[in-house]
């Protein structure tokens, strides 16, 4: 969390703002197998990450999606907000906007973020154990609603 003083002297704490995508094509999903120096390493994940300063929501999936994959998206859709202050493996409480988006184009590589990047099939996924955080609920809610 962000330790703050507002103007009338009250400390705080505030949440962080993150995005995450599911990254789709046909009936598959992007997932990065997070770098090991990240908390939750090894593990994998949709696409995601903090909203930068100046930045809009929709802005940061594409940037974010970009970074971590190499890949452009289009049709970036809110699928549901998680608020959840006692989310799994988590070290801070952040608030994700999930949003599903579709594959356009690859024209980059993966940053230092990622180990792997690879595409599964929705209905073929690894084991929930082997997903960071509330990750793998968060494709179940998409299955759930949008199929």
């Amino acid at each position: 969390m962000i330790k703050c003083t507002f103007e009338n002297g009250k400390g705080t704490s505030l949440r962080h703002v993150i995005v995450d995508a599911l990254v789709l094509r046909d009936d598959e999903i992007l997932l990065v197998k997070r770098t090991r120096k990240l908390l939750e390493g090894g593990k994998w994940a949709i696409i995601g990450g903090f909203l930068d300063r100046d930045e809009t929501l929709v802005d940061a999936v594409s940037r974010e999606v970009h970074e971590e994959t190499g890949w452009r998206v289009k049709n970036i859709k809110l699928l549901e907000v998680v608020d959840n202050p006692n989310r799994p493996n988590e070290d801070r409480q952040n608030v994700a906007f999930i949003y599903t988006c579709q594959a356009v184009e690859k024209d980059g590589k993966a940053d230092w973020e990622s180990d792997e990047v690879r595409w599964f099939k929705l209905s073929n996924l690894p084991p929930k154990e082997e997903f960071a955080f509330d990750h793998f609920e968060d494709i179940q809610f998409y299955l759930k609603n949008n199929k």
